[in-house]
């Protein structure tokens, strides 16, 4: 898929997302739980996480200097007009009220498909405060999807973090991109929150994409110094919080 489609391709399904929740909060209980559980349960398949690994002193030490490394690389990204100078920008700008605002350089996210390097995140993370302003929260990296569990602990260890990447995706025909929205038994066809097999998609008449990102992961560096707010990973979550995280 090429990479140019892929904003288009999350602002529309954000949209779906955030449609669908506007539905759920005015439907009733049914007997396979609330919209927003079925909500849940359907993200899940479309969501594949790392396996935790045990922890263990090297590993911690090792994330420690990580994170030492990032927040000095990042720290200037406070000002985020300093950030787009440096060749970050905003993704999906369309989409106003975002919990997370990642801010990508599409150049750093070319090198992290071939090497890691701590202090050059994919994306920046900013969130907005209460008078609007957007507040650095930490970055994002990222790496092919073709990468093992062991490559990716290479790059930041597992038994500190988990990656993730979004799987079993159906998207409507490229002439059709009106169908986003399309429901069937009161649930999305396509999107995040749509039908996670090639049969259901294919009988959609839609396009089946297994992988339709690489591997990404969070480091929330200004949230703090527990290792499970840096690292705390919005897609671990169930319900709203979970239904409300963007990409």
């Amino acid at each position: 898929m090429p990479v140019r489609l892929i904003p288009f391709i999350v602002a529309i399904a954000v949209t779906v997302t955030l449609a669908g929740r506007v539905d759920a909060q005015h439907s009733h209980s049914t007997a396979n739980g609330t919209p927003i559980e079925a909500d849940a349960r359907a993200m899940a398949a479309h969501m594949e996480m790392t396996p935790r690994r045990p922890a263990n002193r090297a590993d911690s030490l090792r994330a420690t200097a990580l994170v030492g490394q990032l927040r000095s690389a990042i720290e200037k990204y406070r000002d985020v007009q300093l950030a787009e100078a440096d060749g970050f920008r905003m993704f999906a700008p369309q989409l106003k009220n975002q919990r997370v605002y990642h801010f990508t350089n599409y150049g750093q996210a070319f090198r992290n498909a071939f090497r890691f390097d701590a202090t050059k995140p994919t994306s920046l993370l900013y969130s907005r405060d209460a008078m609007g302003k957007l507040v650095l929260t930490g970055a994002m990296y990222t790496a092919p999807k073709r990468y093992s569990a062991s490559d990716l602990d290479k790059r930041i260890p597992l038994s500190v973090a988990q990656w993730h990447k979004h799987i079993n995706w159906c998207l409507p025909p490229r002439r059709n991109q009106d169908r986003w929205t399309e429901r069937k038994n009161g649930r999305p066809v396509f999107g995040p929150l749509g039908v996670s097999t090639r049969a259901e998609c294919e009988a959609a008449g839609g396009q089946f994409e297994e992988e339709i990102f690489g591997w990404m992961v969070h480091a929330n560096v200004f949230a703090g110094d527990d290792p499970e707010m840096i690292w705390g990973d919005d897609h671990r979550m169930t319900g709203d919080e979970m239904i409300e995280h963007r990409h």
